[in-house]
């Protein structure tokens, strides 16, 4: 699922950026990697920005919705 798709407060892992190289520079520059826990925190009315939270590196971005949908996301299982 892209990270658009994913619920709302959900703990969530970046399992691929699925854009072009700068689409994947853009969001390294922002602080996201494969890898890195993310937390979906809120969404923008009528399809606005969508604000992540990198449990990582400790840092909140508004992301819009177009680089959003390249970025493949599992949800995490807290039990494990």
């Amino acid at each position: 699922m892209t990270l658009v798709e994913a619920p709302r407060g959900t703990k969530l892992k970046i399992v691929e950026i699925a854009g072009g190289e700068s689409a994947r520079r853009r969001l390294m520059s922002l602080g996201f990697h494969e890898g890195d826990r993310i937390e979906s925190a809120s969404r923008g009315i009528l399809g606005g920005p969508i604000l992540v939270k990198n449990l990582n590196a400790g840092i909140s971005a508004a992301l819009g919705r177009g680089i959003a949908s390249k970025i493949k996301v599992d949800v995490v299982d807290e039990r494990a």
